[in-house]
C-alpha cells in the first residue's frame, strides 16, 4: 500500500556537516522505534526525502516496538509505501521510480537483497546495535544485557545481502548501566546513529563516505532470535543475572515471565536485593517489603518491583502479593536446564509435549506478547 502526496520544501533545521548545501534525493527505510531520530534527523537536513518505506499494518502487529512512519510520512507530505515484505518486485519498482541517490534504513527487521541494494546511486546505509563485528545478528542489545555487558554500540555501514557484514562507514560505543532497560540502551543506541547521520550525510550523499572492510576471519556466531516464549525466567541464577534477564526483556518487548500455581506472571521490572544466601530453593517467595517482592535466587535474592498477570493490568509487585492472598514460601516453578540453555540462547527448543505443566513450552506467554523481538536489531 502506498501512497503519493505532494512534497513540500523540506526543512533546513540543524546542520548535517561542513558541506551542508549537499542536497540529495532519499528513501527512508524504517519500522521501530530506533527509526524516529534518524528521520528526524534527515528532514532538518537540507537532504531530500523523496519516499518512506514502513511495515504494513499486519506485520507491525508482529513486531515489537514498531512505530507509524506512516503518519509522519503524510505529515511532511512525503509518499511512502506500507509492506510486509521488503524486497517485492512492487517495492523495488516503486523505489526505483523515486531515483534515490541514498537509502537511509534504520529499524529494519528485514534484510535487503541485491536488487533492491543495487537501486540507489550511493548505496544503502545501515544501522546495527553493536560494535562490528561483534554481535552480529538478533536483538544485540537484548542479549547484550543478558551477558552482562556494560557496553553496546552502535555501527553505521554500507549494507550488503549478508547479515551485518557491510563496510563500516562509522561507529561508537553505547554505555549500558547497571540499571538501564532494552528500552533506554535503545534509546541510547538510537541518538548515536542519529548523530551518526548528521556527521556523515553530506558525504554519504555523494559518495565519498569512509568506508572500511569488516574482517572475514571473524568467527564469533551469529546472535539468535529471540521470540516470546524465550522469556521463561529461571530465579536459579546470581540477584544480578536474574536483574539482568528481566531489564533485557522489558517493555517495549513481551517480557520475561515465570510461572506461580501453574499461572503465568509477566516480570516487568526487579531490582538485586541482595547476595546473601537464603538456604531456600530458588523461586521462593521470602514476603514483601516496603518495595516489592523479595524472592530467592541462587545465593541471594532478587525483589520484583512490577508485575502482570494474564488478563490483569501490570501493577506493583506488593500489590499483586496482597491481592493474591500469597504467602512466604510459596515458589514459583522450577525451569528445567534444557528450557534454560534454550531461553539462554545455547541450545535447541525443548519440545512441546515434553513440557512439564507450568513451563514456558507448555503454555504460551500472556494474550498479546506473542510477536519475536524483531524490533530489536536496528
Amino acid at each position: 500500500m502506498w501512497e503519493h502526496l505532494p512534497r513540500p520544501t523540506p526543512c533546513k533545521g540543524v546542520q548535517v556537516g561542513v558541506a551542508d548545501d549537499v542536497r540529495g534525493r532519499v528513501v527512508f527505510f524504517g519500522a521501530v522505534h530506533e527509526a524516529i531520530a534518524a528521520l528526524d534527523a534527515l528532514l532538518e537536513s537540507p537532504a531530500d526525502v523523496v519516499g518512506i518505506v514502513t511495515y504494513d499494518v499486519q506485520f507491525a502487529s508482529r513486531t515489537a516496538g514498531s512505530v507509524d512512519l506512516g503518519r509522519i510520512a503524510r505529515e511532511h507530505g512525503i509518499p511512502s509505501f506500507a509492506t510486509g515484505d521488503s524486497n517485492s518486485q512492487e517495492l523495488v519498482s516503486w523505489v526505483r521510480d523515486l531515483a534515490p541517490d541514498l537509502i537511509v534504513c534504520v529499524g529494519w527487521t528485514r534484510l535487503l537483497k541485491d536488487e533492491l541494494l543495487a537501486v540507489p546511486r550511493h548505496g544503502t546505509i545501515g544501522f546495527h546495535a553493536s560494535m562490528l563485528p561483534h554481535n552480529r545478528g538478533r536483538a544485540p542489545v537484548n542479549w547484550a544485557i543478558i551477558r552482562g555487558d556494560q557496553r553496546a554500540g552502535n555501527t553505521m555501514m554500507m549494507l550488503n545481502p549478508g547479515v551485518d557484514t557491510g563496510d563500516i562507514v562509522d561507529q561508537r560505543p553505547v554505555p549500558i548501566g547497571p540499571d538501564d532497560t532494552c528500552a533506554t540502551v535503545y534509546a541510547k543506541v538510537a541518538e548515536v546513529g542519529a548523530q551518526m547521520l548528521r556527521d556523515h550525510l553530506p558525504a554519504l550523499l555523494t559518495g565519498t563516505a569512509p568506508r572500511r572492510p569488516q574482517p572475514r576471519d571473524h568467527d564469533e556466531p551469529l546472535l539468535p532470535k529471540r521470540t516470546a516464549a524465550m522469556g521463561i525466567t529461571s530465579f536459579d541464577r546470581s540477584p544480578r543475572e536474574v536483574h539482568d534477564w528481566i531489564r533485557a526483556l522489558t517493555r517495549p518487548y513481551p517480557g520475561a515471565f515465570a510461572f506461580l500455581n501453574d499461572e503465568l506472571v509477566r516480570l516487568w521490572r526487579a531490582r538485586p536485593a541482595a547476595d546473601t544466601p537464603t538456604g531456600l530453593w530458588p523461586g521462593t517467595l521470602l514476603g514483601i517489603d516496603g518495595a516489592g517482592v523479595l524472592v530467592a535466587t541462587k545465593a541471594g535474592s532478587v525483589r520484583l518491583v512490577e508485575v502482570q498477570e494474564d488478563g490483569q493490568p501490570a501493577e506493583p509487585a506488593c500489590a499483586w502479593f496482597r491481592r493474591k492472598g500469597l504467602r512466604a514460601g510459596m515458589r514459583f516453578t522450577p525451569v528445567d536446564r534444557a528450557t534454560l540453555e534454550w531461553a539462554l540462547g545455547r541450545g535447541p527448543a525443548p519440545a512441546a509435549d515434553s513440557a512439564p505443566s507450568g513451563s514456558a513450552a507448555a503454555k504460551p506467554p500472556l494474550e498479546g506478547t506473542q510477536p519475536p523481538l524483531e524490533g530489536a536489531r536496528p
